[in-house]
């Protein structure tokens, strides 16, 4: 980690602008490879946090020179209707990745839709089989989010080994498989979950904290400790915004290094979505 000064400095961890450079790299292979790739994603409903994530990928489908489609069902579709449209999605071969945009309606088990997905289209590395493989070892592809943190981590040579990491949330898309791969990284990992009591105690701790839950200011200034490290991977809307766990406002004033949301961790998992894209077509 960083040495700190005692006049601390925050720097930005700036996801928007890695995610350029990756895509960038990304366009230049599928280009010289001449790969014709098509990117489905099925949406069912309308929820505004997933629409921005949703044109996101779009908007990075179109700049690397991928095809996008999206298939869009309405709220009120049946399991069964659901899930045969999934199956239809599958069997056309131009579909070269396939996404079950999350979340789905309380009404669904999203496992149930998400195991329908054959590995080499499973680019969210969500479905029962990726996922095996993924904590096995053997998958050749990362989690997104994941892959998108390491990124971000990467790139300004923050170190993970001997780190104590504390993640908030235990989820399937951040938690539970960032935890994985940071033990993998030889860090000290902790994650909290909602029956975690005094929170605090262990953020506090944190060399770097890393927060995937989804509740706006969940993670304020006085629960960290000067030089942390924060990685916020939470989204979720507020006034019409989109916005993350940290209360940046409290955080950064401590922070030496910090994602911010918009601009983050979000355009590095989109970003990496297409790398896993190219990589299972190559």
């Amino acid at each position: 980690m960083p040495k700190i000064s005692s006049a601390l400095t925050m720097k930005i961890l700036d996801g928007k602008k890695l995610s350029k450079e990756l895509l960038r790299a990304l366009a230049l292979e599928v280009e010289r490879k001449g790969f014709k790739l098509r990117l489905a994603v099925i949406q069912v409903g309308e929820n505004p946090v997933s629409q921005i994530f949703i044109n996101q990928k779009e908007r990075a489908c179109r700049f690397v020179g991928i095809n996008f489609k999206l298939y869009q069902l309405k709220e009120n579709v049946s399991s069964k209707k659901l899930k045969e449209e999934i199956e239809k999605i599958i069997k056309n071969r131009i579909n070269s990745g396939i996404i079950l945009q999350l979340p789905l309606t309380k009404k669904f088990s999203p496992e149930e839709f998400l195991n329908l997905i054959p590995k080499n289209k499973d680019i969210d590395v969500l479905s029962e089989k990726s996922l095996g493989e993924f904590y096995q070892g053997t998958l050749e592809i990362l989690p997104p989010t994941v892959d998108g943190i390491l990124h971000l981590l990467e790139k300004d040579k923050i170190s993970l080994k001997g780190k104590n990491v504390v993640i908030v949330g235990a989820g399937r898309l951040v938690g539970n498989p960032l935890a994985l791969q940071l033990l993998k990284e030889k860090a000290t990992v902790s994650v909290l979950n909602e029956f975690s009591e005094d929170s605090a105690f262990f953020t506090k701790k944190a060399d770097i904290l890393i927060s995937g839950v989804g509740r706006p200011n969940l993670i304020k200034g006085d629960m960290v400790k000067k030089g942390v490290v924060i990685v916020d991977a939470g989204c979720s809307m507020k006034k019409g915004k989109l916005v993350g766990d940290v209360d940046f406002k409290s955080v950064h004033k401590k922070a030496s290094y910090i994602t911010p949301v918009p601009g983050g961790v979000g355009p590095m998992t989109v970003a990496c979505l297409i790398e896993n894209l190219v990589a299972l077509n190559s």
